[in-house]
């Protein structure tokens, strides 16, 4: 159903393009997109399948938010980031939440030395792409030093304070089917990852290729995986996105789609009525980077209606908190977002 929604012809005249393009911005992005392509051709060597996975972090990551990921085990989670990282010049670092962990695990300690006195033993957050791999898992107090970081990128150890690297960029997440001994994300941390992506399993052609080359049978390094560009291309990236053009038309629409989520009757959805509570502000700024990162990512440097309701599943999917009768319905936030898309006028 949405993918027709996406494919709707909604280049009206009302919208604009950019009005005057700098040319040398024009050929920046055309030159992303061969850098793009190299990317996912340096990826697709080790992971198979999950192209749109790649991208959704690879939008992410130019908007300089953070992924909360809900898969199975075994679909490639941890491998396509850390794959990500190499083909991106960027450090790496995994940190396994489990109910013992603490923070100092997490952002590190101050250590004592007779020697040399006090000094700090930084933990595994400072590093460049960091995977929560089931976030869930950890106890609240866990979590939220993990989410202090992601908002502030900062953290402090004793009285001192540390920037975090940059490009900085979590990935956090979940297990969907194992909830005993979890620690649900309170709504007010989890409205701070700018997606929520759902990871789904292979088709049965990728799942063939992945039986002949799996990394359980080979070495990672056996893949001869190259970098493709540097954590200082990725910021370029980042500064870049935000020069993409957005039409005051394209601005309203998304704020009409957030107002929807608010106000249901107003827009006539009839799965409104299982929505308890609507997105917080953050959903517009989150919706508005989303969309430049989509259009930047798919070579154009301005945004139109179709980057918007591309990303809109990922932004919304965790901001709508349904009611307890829409969830004994066996409806979910996505129902409501694909309905929303499809009657909430662009102009």
């Amino acid at each position: 159903m949405v993918g027709d929604i996406i494919k709707e012809d909604l280049s009206s005249s009302n919208i604009q393009k950019a009005p005057v393009v700098n040319k040398k911005f024009q050929q920046e992005v055309k030159h992303y997109q061969k850098l793009f392509d190299e990317l996912r051709y340096e990826v697709s060597k080790i992971v198979v399948g999950q192209s749109d996975i790649l991208d959704f972090l690879m939008e992410a990551i130019l908007s300089n938010g953070h992924c909360l990921v809900e898969g199975i085990p075994g679909i490639a989670k941890t491998l396509l980031l850390r794959t990500l990282s190499i083909v991106t010049g960027c450090e790496f670092k995994r940190i396994q939440f489990t109910p013992d962990l603490l923070p100092t695990d997490i952002v590190g300690v101050t250590a004592y030395d007779k020697k040399k006195g006090f000094y700090t033993v930084k933990g595994p957050i400072f590093a460049n792409f960091v995977l929560g791999d089931e976030i869930n898992r950890a106890p609240p107090k866990v979590q939220s030093a993990l989410l202090e970081a992601m908002q502030e990128k900062q953290v402090t150890i004793g009285h001192n304070s540390f920037h975090l690297p940059k490009p900085f960029f979590v990935m956090a997440t979940q297990n969907p089917i194992e909830q005993m001994g979890t620690y649900p994300l309170p709504e007010a941390q989890i409205d701070r990852f700018i997606y929520k992506i759902i990871m789904k399993y292979p088709n049965m052609e990728d799942e063939e290729k992945i039986l002949r080359q799996n990394i359980s049978l080979q070495k990672f390094e056996d893949y001869n995986i190259r970098p493709v560009m540097k954590p200082g291309d990725l910021l370029e990236l980042q500064s870049d996105t935000m020069k993409i053009y957005s039409d005051p038309k394209i601005e309203k629409y998304i704020v009409r789609l957030v107002d929807a989520t608010r106000n249901p009757k107003k827009y006539n959805l009839e799965l409104g009525k299982y929505v308890e509570f609507g997105s917080s502000p953050r959903a517009s700024i989150s919706l508005f980077i989303a969309s430049k990162a989509h259009a930047l990512l798919n070579g154009n440097v301005y945004v139109t209606p179709n980057d918007v309701k591309s990303v809109a599943l990922n932004v919304f999917r965790h901001r709508l908190i349904l009611t307890y009768e829409g969830q004994a319905e066996n409806l979910d936030s996505d129902d409501v977002v694909k309905e929303m898309l499809s009657k909430v006028p662009v102009i």
